[in-house]
């Protein structure tokens, strides 16, 4: 028998416990001003302490670990045109970076860093790179080298944005500041074959640059030549001579979604900087369509020699063919190594309606866990822009992923408090038959619904007996769709567990006995 504290009335046992909502707490970040592209980042001073970044110049902030936010709006001389990063050195102060839309300018012709010291409350006009005429300067990211707090940042150069003329080029280029980004190095070109400027398939997008354990910056992008990868090992003075390919890409980065306004399968890179026996592997996530339009999956590669040599993509989305999986991103826990990405899914779905999962691996990408994170899903609109990323940010126990949702033509930005004792319950159902099991901790009892409750509602009955020896029961409906795991808090129960059925109607399809 599992023994039980007693706390609550009978009557509020369901009541407490939102069974047909996500057993990861949902938490609505924003809905006003259509916020879309959302970052985000911890303090790597204070956890708990968190911004988020939005299109155009929305900047949030949590104090409690991601449970309550803040809202403000950053303003800059040399304007604010989107694409938000957020990133944290180990001061724990934090850069906000994104495109420009200088008065005194042209549109998008910079990137602009703005840097706050407050833990987000307050923020410097920013200094800014890249300028060269009226190029278009677009899709950026930064990683920040934790060992010197060195900034390191990737991005496309168009020649004229959206230009279908052969002698219009794109390009990735790298800057650098080593003084806590006042200053910057002058740009270089990383690519070694420039793409078009069309914004598809043939244009140069997507360089995320990732660290490794010992200051090795590595980068990779999508382009005419699908996926190829980049790296120097002098702190971004030199790099390759000749880019190295990881993946054909099979139909391109730029494919379409029903219902998107538009999507992309541009490429996240990583490295493992944990004490894992993974330590030091690059890993590149992105999607693609290489199984037919009506199949988009979720990828990723892994080298263990410094990007010489690539690994077979691993399709980490693991249900069957015929639905799609997009907008992925991904982060490697520094203290275990284990890979989380988050991804837009429609596996449960005929129509447009998409949750939003998340996958783990705890061997170095060679297998994923999937699992739902969102209370329910929604419904997009075509006609709506809907950004082109979402992001994670991953540290031990605290799994903190945003995304945009749209409902009813309205944008909001979400973010999830992730279980971490619930993956540990997914990870225990075997991936192909869906057994059922149940295992408690100190605080909670979490149990399978196998694949019943993803294909039709059903009933968890719980029974028991309370400290006078009288048997009792309460029920709760699992509506058709949910997740395979549900939770129980043990202190919000108000009698002894003893056994919970599992019913369709009058049909017992499975029983738990807790002894």
């Amino acid at each position: 028998m599992l023994k039980l504290h007693l706390i609550f009335g009978i009557s509020l046992l369901f009541v407490r416990v939102h069974y047909c909502q996500s057993i990861h707490q949902n938490i609505l970040i924003d809905d006003r001003f259509s916020p879309e592209e959302p970052s985000i980042c911890f303090n790597s001073k204070n956890k708990d302490n968190i911004v988020v970044g939005t299109n155009l110049n929305h900047l949030f902030q949590s104090e409690d670990g991601g449970y309550t936010w803040s809202k403000k709006q950053v303003k800059s001389s040399y304007g604010i045109w989107g694409d938000p990063v957020i990133a944290c050195d180990t001061n724990g102060h934090f850069y906000f970076l994104h495109l420009s839309n200088d008065p005194k300018g042209n549109w998008i012709d910079r990137i602009v860093c703005q840097k706050s010291v407050d833990g987000g409350t307050s923020w410097s006009n920013g200094s800014f790179f890249g300028l060269k005429g009226k190029k278009a300067q677009d899709k950026h990211w930064m990683v920040v080298d934790n060992r010197t707090n060195f900034l390191h940042v990737t991005w496309t150069q168009f020649d004229t944005y959206g230009s279908k003329k052969k002698e219009d080029k794109s390009c990735i280029r790298y800057t650098r500041s080593t003084d806590g980004g006042n200053t910057w190095k002058k740009p270089i070109i990383l690519s070694q074959k420039y793409g078009d400027c069309i914004d598809s398939d043939s244009t140069t997008e997507g360089a995320v640059p990732a660290i490794g354990p010992n200051g090795e910056l590595y980068v990779s992008w999508a382009g005419p030549d699908g996926l190829v990868f980049d790296r120097s090992l002098d702190g971004g003075d030199t790099w390759l001579d000749t880019d190295i390919n990881i993946d054909p890409m099979p139909g391109g980065w730029d494919y379409s979604i029903p219902g998107i306004y538009r999507s992309n399968g541009l490429p996240v890179t990583k490295c493992d900087l944990s004490s894992s026996p993974f330590r030091g592997s690059i890993f590149v996530n992105w999607s693609d369509q290489r199984m037919g339009e009506n199949d988009t999956d979720v990828w990723i590669a892994r080298s263990d020699d410094g990007g010489n040599h690539w690994s077979e993509p691993i399709r980490v989305n693991n249900d069957s063919a015929g639905s799609h999986q997009f907008l992925t991103w991904m982060d490697i826990d520094p203290i275990t190594g284990y890979i989380y990405i988050v991804f837009y899914d429609r596996r449960n779905h005929k129509d447009h309606g998409t949750d939003v999962f998340m996958a783990r691996s705890t061997d170095g990408g060679q297998s994923f866990t999937n699992f739902k994170i969102s209370d329910n899903p929604f419904y997009p609109t075509k006609e709506i822009f809907f950004g082109d990323y979402n992001n994670i940010q991953v540290y031990g126990d605290q799994i903190r992923p945003v995304w945009t949702r749209l409902d009813s033509k309205k944008l909001s930005v979400m973010t999830a408090v992730i279980d971490p004792d619930a993956i540990k319950a997914y990870e225990m159902i075997d991936s192909t038959t869906n057994n059922l099991f149940w295992y408690s901790t100190d605080q909670n009892l979490y149990f399978s619904t196998g694949s019943y409750a993803t294909k039709k509602a059903i009933r968890v009955i719980c029974k028991g007996q309370r400290t006078n020896q009288t048997k009792t029961k309460n029920s709760f409906r699992i509506a058709a769709g949910n997740d395979l795991v549900q939770k129980i808090p043990l202190d919000q129960l108000t009698f002894q567990l003893e056994k919970i059925v599992l019913k369709k109607g009058c049909k017992i399809l499975h029983t738990y006995r807790l002894d």
